[in-house]
């Protein structure tokens, strides 16, 4: 399916032509609990959970766009091996320094450890039969991962990325992507940060430059884009 160009900013997406599904992938990255849910993560660190669950419901309706025109969906989970063997030393010191140690107990188990409640994907946006999963160590999604083998076997060189957070997870990965010779278009309202001017910054970094790694769209534009295939 080849639907029309996407409206976007700082210029319309994909570059060379309409949103073609069959090269694009709808990425969404680390919609855990850990992140976006009570008793995770994010909420242990005593941020507003408010902030980082703005972009569920947008996502929600995206994904059932998406899958509803069969298009191909990633999803990507950051959290480490129970002994914490692939957690870097640095890594572990901060995350018990500001009382969010990653593998310490909380309510939704051990933080950010493959396998606990808090690692897994919310309700909301939980992968079906089928889609692709990607578990990461890091931050970046190609860090560490055969994301990139996945997307070249199927032929992907076109990314829409949802996913939280703006100016972690989801920027880290946009800018692997960007590297990789990947064009790639993020959701503005599919997203959010922990800090609501690191999401505005993290919005803006990408369309500097002209649109130094991809543009940038409210999801409305994509699903209108499908509608009008």
């Amino acid at each position: 399916m080849t639907a029309s160009k996407i409206t976007a900013d700082p210029y319309d997406w994909p570059f060379e032509g309409g949103l073609d599904l069959s090269r694009t992938a709808l990425v969404c990255i680390d919609w855990q609990t850990d992140f976006c849910g009570p008793g995770g993560y994010v909420d242990a660190m005593g941020y507003d959970l408010n902030l980082t669950r703005s972009g569920v419901e947008p996502t929600r309706r995206l994904l059932q766009a998406w899958r509803g025109h069969g298009g191909f969906v990633i999803h990507t989970r950051e959290g480490h091996k129970p002994d914490l063997s692939d957690c870097p030393p640095n890594k572990l010191w901060r995350s018990k320094r500001i009382g969010a140690g990653i593998g310490d107990p909380g309510p939704c188990g051990r933080i950010l450890v493959r396998g606990e409640p808090g690692w897994q994907i919310v309700p909301e946006l939980a992968a079906l039969p089928g889609e692709a999963i990607i578990d990461k160590p890091g931050k970046g999604a190609f860090y560490a991962t055969d994301l990139d083998l996945v997307l070249h076997t199927r032929g992907i060189s076109h990314l829409v990325i949802t996913g939280i957070t703006t100016d972690v997870c989801v920027h880290t990965t946009m800018r692997e992507a960007n590297d990789r010779g990947y064009e790639c278009l993020l959701m503005e309202d599919c997203t959010g940060a922990t800090d609501y001017g690191n999401y505005l910054a993290a919005l803006k970094m990408v369309k500097m430059q002209g649109g130094v790694f991809g543009a940038v769209a409210p999801s409305e534009n994509v699903i209108r884009a499908l509608g009008a295939e």
